[in-house]
């Protein structure tokens, strides 16, 4: 008999729609709770309502709760990890549990684009269909899984691209890893093997900045004068940013305040390939960290765990870059 730990946190998944206002908001009492699945028969399910929350109020002090409460369960003999979640959020608790667990267990998350009561509901689907994937042997050693709509992702590349769309969770050029169909659960990809630290805390200020045409430095000035612990580019195209940043940027660089640069574009990667005055190869040189395969989001929540490892400047690069 399989033992698998349910983890309800709240969100979308967990809500109802007022008949009247047709508002959508959190139910007194999460309706997966009492809800009537169908599960493997050689499944238990240990349930806990966990939090009970919109997706937009988790914070990495929720991530952390959840990762220390699922190594417990593995200490105690759980085999498997279900977490529902709220959407807005979910790829980036997804992607932090799966930088700090690893593959010490399948931990699939899921969630739903429609509440409990609405025409079409997606919930219950998802959340059987996440079972069946957290039950299933192949699973194992394949990170976190985020299963919504029929597909398996890999939490560190998926991501939402629609805000009300039930097809919303995406993975940019590579696509989903797996398939869940009637009666097979089917995995296509080999993942890459990727660096893993845990952290006991989730303590720092990293805020996120997005390139523009035209932009100049005043933003970057501004934020040379906080107490921030990072910070997170989305650069232009390849990885490139207007000539007007550099100098506060330098600034920031020189008072060893780690800058990791992502592209603002969908699909493709950050590389360092232009060579001209604010080009991704300057930028590179001046110690600015490139972060290939992963958005911004992601990259602050990766830098987050690098700051409260700690890492010395060469690991953190290289965790950064890897």
């Amino acid at each position: 008999m399989k033992k698998i730990l349910v983890l309800h946190t709240g969100g979308t998944i967990a809500m109802k729609e007022d008949a009247v206002t047709g508002g959508v908001s959190p139910d007194v009492a999460n309706p997966l709770m009492d809800a009537t699945i169908s599960i493997p028969t050689d499944v238990k399910l240990v349930v806990e309502d966990i939090f009970n929350l919109p997706s937009p109020h988790i914070t990495p002090r929720h991530m952390l709760k959840i990762k220390e409460r699922i190594q417990f369960a593995k200490s105690a003999g759980i085999d498997s990890i279900v977490i529902t979640h709220g959407t807005d959020t979910l790829e980036e608790t997804a992607f932090f549990l799966d930088t700090t667990i690893g593959n010490q267990l399948p931990i699939v998350i899921t969630g739903a684009m429609r509440s409990s009561n609405e025409l079409g509901s997606d919930g219950l689907y998802n959340f059987e269909s996440a079972i069946r994937v957290a039950a299933c042997p192949e699973a194992q050693d394949k990170g976190v899984l985020v299963v919504m709509n029929d597909e398996i992702h890999s939490a560190r590349y998926v991501t939402k691209t629609h805000t009300t769309n039930v097809a919303t969770f995406r993975t940019p050029t590579l696509g989903p890893i797996g398939l869940v169909s009637k009666h097979r659960i089917l995995f296509m990809q080999q993942l890459v093997e990727t660096p893993h630290w845990d952290v006991s805390t989730v303590d720092g200020l990293i805020p996120i900045v997005k390139a523009y045409a035209g932009m100049h430095g005043d933003l970057f000035e501004a934020l040379v004068q906080t107490e921030i612990d990072g910070l997170v580019i989305e650069a232009l195209g390849a990885g490139n940013l207007p000539p007007e940043t550099l100098a506060p940027l330098q600034k920031m660089l020189d008072k060893q305040i780690p800058v990791v640069l992502v592209s603002r574009c969908f699909n493709g990667i950050a590389e360092p390939v232009y060579d001209y005055q604010g080009g991704g190869s300057e930028l590179q040189k001046m110690g600015v960290i490139f972060c290939n395969s992963i958005n911004s989001q992601k990259a602050r929540i990766k830098l987050l765990i690098a700051k409260n490892c700690p890492l010395s400047p060469e690991e953190l690069s290289y965790f950064m870059e890897n």
